[in-house]
């Protein structure tokens, strides 16, 4: 059911894709015609060649993507005559590589979703113009699924844009050594993304500790606090699953060990926290100090990114750094060793996998070169094999079934090692609520179902703050129906952070001020624990999901129109989603706001049972709810509440 096509001659790697159904061809010459056409069809889509000789254009080549019912999906755009303006575009590069470009015709009326992470608001992307990089609190996953039946993957790792307008459909390369793009036809969004999964790749199992709440700040910055902080949810009863050591815990960026001044014992400390029943991620950036007593070793090793001019540095965030190259076996397998040996080994359970685009100081992407080849070239690999490193040495330690690392960037095939991803440091703000929910929905079409947020946002909360209190509360909402719930941010109050140095008196990486459940006052405390309480009783619900996941590809957080795709209104809500396939999610993203509007997608058929209230109502309509400080509206699908009635 799916097709992959190619123009040129050096490939990336390769997807894994399972032939459903006999693959056929047919070859046709018109009678009297200049033209000959090829046919190939592979279950429901259908691609013909047409070659055609003009005395004017000469001889061309245009395709045709079609279903089995014989519409058009997508189709190359003709030279158009007299303009002369074909659809594939290559401008050669000094040095092999060609800036490359291709053109379809495409359905104007059809509604497109997914392509990764993306800082706005936009449901449907149609319309839209993506960058194709990655940057802080953007992953670019070249993956867009049709309402027209089809989804496409640009294959090629390459920075450059995609441009959905309304008259076609273009993607460009800036530097590459082909065309490479793979089309998958389906007559529902789930099968789509199933076909899509068994050729990139499918989800591992999630492990029960992923599925109950995870506590987070920046940052914890010594032993004793990270056991206090584990001690007081024990103490207050709040359930916590996974509790996170934050960034500047080593002496240098790229010693990957913990600093001896401020934690003197981590074996003791991760035996304490499991004796708790808590497990533990530790953060690992790809930054490797100039100063780091691995410097100069991988250096000259060449296990680091290159500059291609100027100074060899990749980024300067605390200390002149270079980033360590994640393209490159030898270096996922050194990096690997030193985490093995410095945390795993002593009890970390899992890592999060920082700075994962990688972040340049300046993206400059001409400007960098990996192992794998420039950094224009095929620099959206990156977080992939940086995820891939840690997974693979997981796996060597018999963790499988038991490995989840949290990660803020992700490409083609992420999914299949382990990576959580995030949506980066966002604001602290309404806005960047908003811009959450379509993250999260775009995400699970590009065919990454594990996602999550730094709940409040990353920077510029101010825990004192009434309208950052009001924001968290409705952020808590919003994350207890995410793939995992997890508190996180560099908090202030009224403006000042904590600032920490050694006993030597040299400086150390800044602290946020608490980021607990318990540090808002008792209001916000009350919406913590309602929310928390919500999110374990969802765990048989939340397994499932993670089960569709792993066996089917399916997105966990589903936009009104995978389940209802024949709903027109359900097309383009951008304010409301489905967390799985039975509860409709309705998050409060107006400050000030005790109620809301909420569309319930289907028809008269279709039944939406409100969790708060009991009441209930037919698709196809529009409600009024309220919504007091602890109160978000989320809606069953036909009565399959999941024990949450009186929770919520």
């Amino acid at each position: 059911m799916s097709l992959k096509t190619k123009t040129g001659h050096c490939s990336p790697p390769p997807l894994e894709q399972k032939v459903h159904d006999e693959v056929t061809v047919t070859e046709e010459q018109p009678e009297g015609k200049c033209v000959k056409k090829l046919t190939l069809r592979n279950g429901k889509v259908e691609v013909s060649a047409a070659v055609e000789t003009t005395e004017i254009h000469g001889s061309y080549c245009n395709l045709t993507i079609r279903n089995s019912k014989g519409d058009v999906l997508l189709q190359e755009m003709g030279p158009g005559g007299a303009l002369n303006n074909p659809p594939r575009h290559f401008q050669p590069i000094a040095g092999g590589d060609v800036k490359a470009s291709t053109t379809f015709a495409t359905p104007s009326n059809e509604h497109l979703y997914g392509m990764g992470l993306y800082q706005q608001d936009i449901m449907d992307l149609k319309g839209c113009e993506l960058e194709l990089a990655h940057r802080n609190s953007q992953a670019s996953v070249p993956f867009v699924v049709s309402s027209a039946g089809y989804g496409f993957l640009w294959n090629n790792p390459a920075v450059g844009r995609a441009v959905f307008a309304k008259n076609h459909t273009s993607w460009h390369a800036e530097s590459t050594r082909q065309l490479d793009y793979w089309v998958t036809v389906g007559d529902t969004p789930a099968q789509i993304e199933s076909q899509y999964a068994d050729a990139t790749g499918h989800a591992p199992q999630m492990p029960e500790w992923g599925l109950g709440f995870w506590q987070c700040k920046l940052r914890y910055w010594n032993q004793q606090q990270v056991l206090d902080v584990a001690h007081e949810f024990k103490k207050r009863n709040i359930p916590l699953d996974l509790l996170v050591i934050d960034y500047f815990h080593w002496p240098k960026m790229g010693d990957y060990r913990f600093e001896e001044e401020f934690w003197p014992d981590p074996k003791a400390m991760f035996d304490e926290l499991h004796k708790l029943g808590i497990k533990v991620m530790v953060s690992v950036w790809p930054q490797v100090s100039t100063q780091s007593e691995n410097y100069e070793e991988m250096r000259g090793r060449n296990l680091l990114v290159r500059s291609e001019r100027g100074v060899d540095l990749g980024n300067l965030v605390e200390e002149p750094n270079q980033l360590y190259d994640a393209t490159n076996p030898e270096t996922r397998a050194y990096v690997w060793e030193k985490c093995r040996k410095n945390y795993a080994e002593l009890g970390a359970d899992a890592f999060w996998l920082d700075e994962a685009e990688p972040e340049f100081n300046v993206y400059d992407f001409d400007n960098y070169r990996y192992h794998a080849g420039p950094v224009l070239q095929v620099g959206n690999i990156y977080p992939r094999d940086y995820n891939r490193g840690f997974y693979e040495g997981q796996i060597d330690m018999g963790r499988n079934g038991e490995i989840v690392n949290l990660t803020r960037c992700a490409w083609v095939g992420s999914q299949q090692y382990g990576a959580l991803v995030w949506s980066g440091d966002i604001g602290s703000d309404f806005l960047y609520l908003r811009r959450q929910i379509t993250a999260a929905i775009h995400m699970g079409m590009a065919g990454i179902p594990w996602f999550t947020t730094d709940m409040g946002g990353f920077v510029g909360g101010d825990i004192v703050s009434d309208s950052f209190k009001e924001l968290l509360a409705r952020w808590c909402q919003f994350s207890a129906f995410l793939p995992v719930m997890r508190l996180h941010g560099f908090r202030n109050k009224d403006g000042k952070v904590e600032k920490i140095t050694a006993a030597d008196g040299s400086h150390r990486c800044d602290s946020g001020v608490d980021n607990e459940p318990w540090s808002f006052g008792p209001e916000i405390e009350h919406v913590f624990r309602k929310f928390i309480g919500v999110r374990e009783a969802l765990r048989p619900y939340t397994r499932e999901l993670f089960q569709q996941a792993h066996e089917d590809g399916q997105p966990i957080v589903r936009g009104l129109f995978y389940e209802f795709p024949d709903d027109e209104k359900a097309a383009d809500v951008a304010d409301e989603y489905l967390f799985g396939p039975d509860l409709l999610v309705a998050p409060v993203v107006q400050l000030g706001a005790r109620c809301r509007a909420v569309y319930l997608p289907g028809d008269e058929t279709t039944s939406w049972t409100s969790l708060t209230d009991g009441e209930r109502y037919s698709g196809g309509q529009t409600v009024v709810v309220e919504t007091p400080i602890d109160v978000v509206p989320v809606f069953a699908r036909n009565g399959n509440g999941h024990d949450l009635a009186g929770l919520l």
